[in-house]
């Protein structure tokens, strides 16, 4: 059963990473940058009907910091040489939801999204499956140029606590960004 649900997951990721104008991988090179920050929500207030798991971008943006600190790359508020945006995308073999909060705005996060809803129901596992798609983009502050975009998907494992979960999510944060290089 393990075996089949990892099979899904990777005929899932293999399938993101398909057709279609939205690129899931970008690497335009080395990037220069001594500073980062996370893509602005505007000081807006989340809408009563947003996702509350704070606790997890929490979580996610501790392990893009740590990632980063050791390139050199530290993180200010606002201003940084490189803006980090993410995306979290979870699905099942039915339906799929973007966590896009700190993602920004445009069309690539919804089409992101059909890629990744693509990838879990066009699976054959026949074996309900819950996965998380990351896809974590760093962005010129000032050309806006995306620089590099990487994913990683994983199984979603329910009811994890938080020190199990923190070294999950570095973990796959270091997987996207094994392949960062960065000119300081």
């Amino acid at each position: 059963m393990k075996f089949n649900s990892l099979l899904g997951l990777t005929a899932a990721a293999l399938m993101l990473a398909g057709c279609s104008s939205t690129s899931t991988k970008v690497d335009t090179g080395t990037i220069p940058a001594r500073s980062f920050s996370f893509v602005s929500q505007g000081g807006r207030p989340a809408p009563t009907f947003a996702d509350q798991r704070g606790h997890v971008h929490a979580l996610i943006q501790e392990a893009i910091t740590k990632n980063l600190a050791t390139r050199g790359v530290g993180k200010v508020e606002t201003g940084g040489d490189v803006t980090v945006s993410y995306l979290l995308i979870i699905g099942n073999n039915a339906t799929t939801t973007a966590l896009d909060d700190y993602f920004g705005y445009g069309e690539n996060a919804s089409a992101l999204t059909d890629k990744a809803h693509k990838a879990y129901t066009g699976s054959k596992n026949p074996n309900y499956f819950e996965a998380g798609t990351l896809v974590i983009d760093l962005v010129d502050s000032k050309t806006f140029k995306l620089l590099k975009r990487g994913y990683v998907t994983r199984p979603i494992l329910r009811n994890l606590p938080d020190d199990q979960r923190a070294p999950r999510i570095q973990e796959a944060v270091d997987e996207i960004l094994r392949d960062l290089r960065i000119k300081r």
